[in-house]
């Protein structure tokens, strides 16, 4: 679920010009492909967690890759820019709603038929796989909407909307992975794992509202950097990001997972080592721990799976 540069709190449902029937093309620029890498990252490494045989499960796997990124995340993309179309038209106009190439109110009957064709492959998985797809499912439909849409639009607080895109992106899309590699609820350990990348996920996601501080103060958005400064939220965007890894590192080691522990460990100490960096000058170098930081906790999340498999199981 995407945050727009700018955003407001309300957008009236008024139908946007331009052609009747959007082209392919337009629709996939809409649903945001570059968004789909972190809920299949996040259901994959549920599917190893689980510490199941893949081989029967695999037709499944791929299903629920299909489900959790092209469908499900694709489709909060969709939710998002429909309702963000009037601000986009000011700071974005190149989009595929604001510039009509996506007109009338094709963004929302795609936003709709977008959550009907989840919920119709979840059901589908869940037939031959694990009925936890189809919850599973639709609580993240129902974060994406409650995300964008009023009444809702919690993407306007710096607390709840940070936090529901992280619980959709990495723990609901790790839990679905576990739920159909384990045809069954996943362990505890799992959900315990999942459950604090989860929390982690929030600081992440809280990096990304440092490039729109200035918009976000114009239009009342109440993210962390536009209300307490960007060096303040950097610190609690570093905290909230490090505390649950260690809390993973703790995990592993007392459930005797000693080299997955160790691994994930040292992962946390060289982003420990990045984030002065990052607290020094946030709106420049946001971007920057991003691509270094971030990718080092996202790599943690496949041995802390690893771990808690004992490896892949074919």
């Amino acid at each position: 679920m995407a945050r727009s540069t700018q955003r407001t709190a309300f957008a009236p449902l008024s139908p946007i010009p331009g052609r009747a029937v959007p082209k392919a093309g337009d629709v996939l620029e809409l649903l945001k492909p570059i968004t789909w890498f972190p809920p299949i990252w996040a259901f994959l490494c549920g599917v190893i967690s689980a510490g199941a045989p893949l081989r029967a499960q695999l037709p499944f796997i791929l299903l629920g890759m299909v489900l959790t990124g092209p469908v499900v995340c694709g489709t909060s993309q969709a939710i998002n820019d429909w309702f963000d179309r009037d601000v986009d038209a000011i700071n974005e106009p190149g989009r595929p709603i604001p510039s009509g190439r996506i007109g009338g109110r094709w963004g929302l009957w795609i936003a709709l038929i977008g959550s009907a064709v989840s919920l119709a492959l979840a059901a589908l998985i869940a037939a031959f796989a694990s009925r936890w797809v189809v919850p599973a499912t639709a609580l993240a439909l129902i974060c994406a909407w409650a995300y964008s849409a009023p009444p809702a639009r919690l993407k306007l607080s710096g607390l709840w909307g940070p936090g529901v895109v992280g619980f959709t992106y990495e723990g609901l899309s790790w839990f679905t992975g576990a739920a159909v590699a384990a045809g069954a609820m996943p362990s505890a350990p799992v959900l315990a794992v999942l459950l604090l990348y989860s929390i982690g996920a929030h600081g992440i996601m809280t990096l990304n509202d440092f490039k729109a501080i200035e918009g976000d103060r114009a239009c009342g958005i109440r993210s962390l950097p536009a209300t307490i400064g960007p060096v303040r939220a950097a610190w609690i965007a570093c905290i909230v990001m490090a505390a649950p890894q260690l809390g993973v590192v703790l995990l592993l080691a007392a459930l005797g997972h000693l080299l997955a522990a160790l691994v994930v460990a040292g992962l946390l100490a060289a982003q420990l080592a990045l984030m002065p960096k990052l607290i020094a000058n946030p709106v420049g170098r946001a971007p920057w721990y991003n691509a270094t930081g971030t990718v080092l906790s996202v790599l943690g999340m496949l041995v802390a799976a690893l771990g808690l498999a004992g490896g892949v199981h074919w």
